[in-house]
């Protein structure tokens, strides 16, 4: 049997990759499957010196630093993979790796990280983010994203089986694709944090820095209340972000695991904005015992034992729920934390953080395509 791996793109190590580690950790892959792969040296470790064969945008001009400009070009992209050897093919897929073009006999199981953010849910968002709400750009934009949304219902039905990453995807797979789905939660490198019971006198947050993540509404909130904050992270926000940032918010840049892990382990709590489909980071702040102040919103209702602004915290609480992704909500918040910290224990946010170990994932998804192959291919020689 033949397996190969579909990812979307390779140019970080972020959750969707550290998922794709896992897959390959616990599944046999021969070859990962790409639009395009930048992915630095210092990240390649994950992929076990195996082949990366990318489409043809791999070599068109600002591939790597404008990758969404090409986002028309992707569904063919996608399409002009050649994976006719291989008899199983599993994608893991935020954007339009899901769909690889497949045959009768080959067996498709996506993980579906979300149906495209930008082209469903996020739409406005970015639109309003680029500026393009009115005039021509704005109308052609509109038309791209229509095509993208149509295309992404159709290639949903090149898919076997999909397993979402939450119960909030699951229910977005299902309005969307009108597919039901398996939810196995992504893995968390639970081992790679400590709890530090001894917490100083700062925020964290660790974070892609672009759109939707919203590090510029945390970055807003400190500057005016004057709290220490630490940004951990790079992307095409960061720049931007840095100009909003007062003596008080120190803005990190890119750093090691075993850094991001100090910092988390000692931080006072952990803030996350983005109405994120799971959250990696905030159950990695967890296993450091760090409580999270969190949008109220998507996986965050799952990963984090959270109370909103004004509710007293109950046994085992593990943090604090915002409304709004507004800065008046999100300052409530962080003051509310402050009135109710010391009954958040780091032991129940370390407790709460080991339901999402990547041994899980590993045994949920290794048993989860073997029984699907199984039964694919007893239905091929009945």
């Amino acid at each position: 049997m033949k397996t190969v791996a579909v990812h979307d793109w390779l140019y970080t190590f972020a959750g969707s990759e550290r998922v794709l580690e896992s897959i390959l950790r616990c599944i046999p892959v021969q070859a990962i499957y790409t639009l395009v792969d930048f992915l630095p040296e210092k990240y390649r470790f994950f992929l076990n010196e195996l082949p990366v064969r990318t489409s043809f945008l791999q070599k068109l001009p600002w591939a790597q630093s404008k990758r969404r400009f090409y986002l028309p070009l992707m569904p063919l992209a996608i399409e002009s993979l050649d994976l006719s050897e291989a008899d199983l093919v599993i994608s893991s897929s935020a954007t339009v790796a899901k769909g690889i073009l497949t045959n009768a006999n080959q067996l498709h199981i996506c993980y579906c990280h979300s149906p495209v953010r930008y082209a469903w849910d996020l739409t406005h968002q970015y639109l309003r983010k680029d500026r393009l709400e009115k005039g021509l750009k704005a109308f052609l934009a509109r038309i791209i994203l229509h095509y993208i949304r149509v295309w992404d219902v159709i290639s949903s039905n090149r898919v076997d089986h999909f397993v979402a990453n939450s119960n909030y995807i699951a229910k977005r797979i299902r309005r969307v694709y009108q597919r039901e789905s398996t939810v196995i939660y992504p893995p968390v490198d639970i081992d790679k944090f400590k709890v530090h019971d001894s917490k100083e006198d700062y925020y964290l947050t660790v974070s892609r820095l672009v759109p939707y993540k919203n590090i510029d509404l945390i970055v807003e909130v400190f500057a005016q209340n004057k709290k220490k904050l630490l940004v951990v992270g790079e992307g095409p926000d960061y720049k931007k972000i840095k100009k909003k940032a007062t003596r008080n918010i120190e803005m990190m840049g890119f750093l090691s695991d075993d850094a991001v892990s100090n910092l988390m382990s000692r931080a006072k709590a952990f803030v996350f904005t983005a109405d994120e489909d799971f959250g990696i980071v905030s159950v990695e702040a967890q296993a450091s015992g760090t409580p999270v102040i969190a949008f109220g919103r998507g996986g965050s209702l799952e990963t984090i034992k959270g109370v909103f602004v004004g509710e007293k915290p109950a046994p085992k609480t593990t943090g604090i729920y915002f409304s709004e992704q507004t800065p008046q909500s999100l300052a409530a918040a962080i003051e509310w934390f402050e009135h109710c910290q010391e009954k958040i224990a780091p032991a129940d946010c370390r407790a709460n953080a080991e339901r999402f170990s990547r041994e899980r994932f590993e045994k949920e998804f290794s048993q989860f395509v073997t029984a699907k192959w199984e039964e694919h291919h007893n239905n091929r020689h009945s």
